[in-house]
């Protein structure tokens, strides 16, 4: 079983308030979380650790989607397709508002959707079009507000609605991602410009992605996942994974060993996922492609308990299959309410409601869908305690 240890505070420079924001008498335990051995392997169920939502989206002619979420707000839904362009507006009921798209490559217009943010306040929609490294925005009926371009050389990743007056984001740079001036900063929504740039240190720049001759192959993975409270932050070539507070706090949550500088390749890599109340979920990812199989190498997600302060290795199912179902937790997260938004294909619902092994509301849904149907959103909501 792999070590995990209390961290002694004073070797700490960072505060360690808790993710929920709450003071404590007694300050939380931090992990180390040691990626050289094996840890017990748990089930888990999503309902058992996030209050769970289903939503059908709309079908119709003109509302027709691959449902990939960007965002999830308190009246609307924003979604996308994946090439043609397409973003979309549906209420939180699942009925279609608005698809607009404005690809191109006129002033008012983007190349493609990299990223897509929903601001309900400002009624605005951030477009993030990283092949022309800007950020183009718009209404909520569609039509053109302005637009503003990366910060020098850099593109935007990772990049959430931070408050009325700020994106957060992480400063990349091609083609590793990151450099020595990685980090995340605070943009302008109106004009782009940076307001704060957050630093997380780092010895030298190890990186995730991998090249061979002229391919150069990223897979998925998150630097941020906003939490319940804040947001947990991190590079790829940091060994600790950080909070960030509302307060603009940066403290310690998690140290990873080995230590991803001194890891020899193919190394394995340590990313936030999600949280819940009492877990924090993470990613691993190796360093290791099979280009001839075009197949990565499989590895576990592990989940730290913040009650029992142990980390484990999880699988996650939806218990509304009376068959086992796996879901995965390496998704774009959402929001600090919403911790995950998982599309399910409706020919999938179909088959299962045929087969009898469909429960509660969503053997409900399932009987009014079709092969054809858009597919149905599964929200992995934050559990509040007052």
């Amino acid at each position: 079983m792999r070590i995990i240890k209390a961290i002694a505070l004073a070797l700490l420079p960072l505060s360690i308030a808790g993710c929920t924001g709450k003071q404590q008498s007694k300050a939380p335990k931090l992990a180390v979380v040691d990626l050289s051995t094996a840890y017990p392997q748990q089930e888990l169920k999503a309902q058992e650790v996030f209050d769970v939502e289903y939503i059908p989206l709309e079908s119709t002619d003109e509302f027709v989607t691959q449902g990939v979420v960007e965002d999830v707000g308190e009246k609307l839904l924003l979604i996308r397709n994946y090439r043609d362009g397409s973003f979309f507006l549906f209420d939180r009921n699942g009925k279609g508002v608005r698809r607009i798209n404005h690809r191109g490559q006129g002033g008012e217009e983007y190349t493609q959707i990299m990223r897509a943010i929903l601001d309900e306040k400002s009624q605005e929609v951030f477009i993030v079009d990283g092949a022309a490294k800007q950020v183009v925005v718009y209404d909520l009926q569609g039509a053109f507000k302005r637009r503003f371009k990366f910060a020098d050389t850099s593109y935007y990743t990772n990049i959430y609605n931070y408050d009325a007056e700020h994106l957060i984001a992480f400063k990349g740079y091609s083609p590793l991602i990151e450099s020595e001036q990685s980090g995340f900063v605070l943009l302008s929504k109106q004009s782009g410009t940076i307001s704060k740039e957050i630093t997380l240190p780092a010895q030298a720049v190890r990186t995730p992605i991998i090249t061979k001759g002229e391919m150069t192959l990223t897979m998925s993975f998150y630097l941020s996942a906003p939490c319940r409270e804040g947001w947990l932050l991190m590079r790829p070539s940091s060994d600790t994974i950080y909070h960030y507070s509302p307060a603009g706090e940066l403290s310690t949550r998690m140290v990873r060993t080995p230590s991803i500088q001194t890891m020899e390749e193919p190394a394995t890599f340590l990313f936030p996922a999600t949280d819940s109340e009492r877990y924090y979920f993470l990613h691993t990812l190796s360093k290791k492609f099979d280009f001839e199989r075009m197949k990565g190498t499989v590895t576990p997600d592990l989940a730290y308990d913040k009650q029992e302060h142990r980390v484990f290795e999880y699988t996650m199912y939806n218990d509304d299959f009376s068959t086992p179902k796996e879901l995965s937790l390496n998704s774009q997260p959402i929001g600090h309410d919403i911790a995950l938004c998982l599309p399910l294909d409706a020919p999938m619902l179909v088959e299962a409601r045929q087969k009898g092994e469909l429960k509660g509301a969503l053997k409900e849904i399932a009987s009014s869908l079709n092969d054809e149907s858009n597919p149905v959103l599964m929200l992995l909501k934050h559990r509040r305690h007052p």
